[in-house]
């Protein structure tokens, strides 16, 4: 059965997870810059959120959870919130309650929000989807086989998967980006922590890294969710996301000490030694993102909707490092 669309900017635009990384952004933004009305699903009180934005709380992210209150009056979704990856998952079994969340709590806003009529949706995945790696001088496409390697990626390939085949019974159109890394303003884990590293100058054996890894600043990200809702030829499509300049490991610290003010103290140390001292002390996973490549292809989001990352590196480094240093004076 197809479903009647309204027309872009009939009704609100719901962001999900808005008290999170990027749906806070999204949400202030959208609020800001665009035409539509902006509301933000919350589970719980977080950063304030400007007051142009309506909240309505929500419970858990499950098959269950009621969102009738929440797509009232809306035409489009942007569905941010998830069980993200956790380095050291101490569940018993991780793959069921990524699904839990990721997949069941997906596909059930996503079949309610097509029951309302919502016009989009647009569903904020990972490049996880695609891998966990990329060899020398090749890169992962939106249009390539998935082959995902951990629980967080099988999530939401599932989700995808589902969502497409509710965007063909429906006519609900579905767009999926596929960000690597993202980075800006309050980012948290590993990034933050690789500036805490910087900031007090800790020697760090990284300085003879010679991979390439894709990150995309968080206003990019934002920017392309923002295409993505308007552009008619984002329907059912699934874009990947960069800042369009690829970077060793090595590059990126030296560029995030300069945007901090503290020159990375880096120590060449082949990256086997790393590798194999990674392993001893039970940190494959972090070796992974500090050595191996992971490169994306974002020729397919500029062809189709014109569009280009309105923020260098540079400057998106520049706005993370500002907030971490604020954040650390406060």
């Amino acid at each position: 059965m197809t479903i009647h669309r309204g027309v872009s900017g009939s009704g609100f635009i719901l962001v999900t997870g808005a008290t999170g990384f990027v749906g806070r952004a999204l949400s202030c933004t959208l609020a800001i810059t665009g035409d539509q009305r902006v509301r933000a699903a919350i589970r719980r009180k977080g950063p304030e959120l400007t007051g142009l934005v309506q909240c309505v709380f929500v419970p858990d992210l499950t098959a269950d959870t009621d969102w009738s209150s929440a797509l009232m009056g809306v035409s489009d979704v942007v569905h941010t919130a998830a069980r993200v990856h956790i380095m050291r998952d101490r569940t018993v079994d991780p793959l069921a309650e990524f699904r839990r969340t990721n997949v069941g709590g997906t596909l059930g806003l996503a079949r309610q929000a097509a029951a309302a009529g919502v016009r989009r949706f647009v569903f904020i995945s990972s490049v996880k989807v695609n891998g966990e790696r990329t060899l020398p001088g090749h890169s992962f496409g939106a249009d390539d086989e998935p082959h995902p390697a951990g629980a967080y990626g099988i999530s939401k390939m599932e989700a995808e998967l589902g969502l497409r085949e509710l965007a063909a019974a429906t006519g609900m159109e579905v767009v999926i980006i596929r960000p690597p890394l993202i980075y800006g303003p309050g980012v948290t884990a590993n990034f933050s922590a690789m500036m805490r590293w910087l900031q007090y100058g800790v020697p760090l054996p990284l300085g003879a890294i010679y991979n390439q890894r894709s990150l995309v600043a968080l206003d990019n990200l934002v920017d392309l969710i923002a295409v993505c809702l308007r552009h008619p030829g984002a329907a059912n499509q699934t874009f990947m996301i960069s800042d369009g300049e690829d970077l060793s490991t090595t590059g990126l610290l030296r560029r995030l000490g300069a945007a901090l003010g503290k020159p990375a103290r880096l120590m060449a140390m082949p990256s086997w030694v790393l590798s194999a001292g990674a392993v001893v002390v039970g940190r494959r996973d972090l070796a992974h993102r500090l050595l191996d490549s992971l490169v994306v292809d974002i020729d397919k989001t500029q062809r189709v909707l014109g569009w280009r990352p309105p923020v260098s590196v540079d400057a998106g480094l520049a706005g993370a490092a500002r907030a971490f240093l604020l954040n650390a004076h406060a």
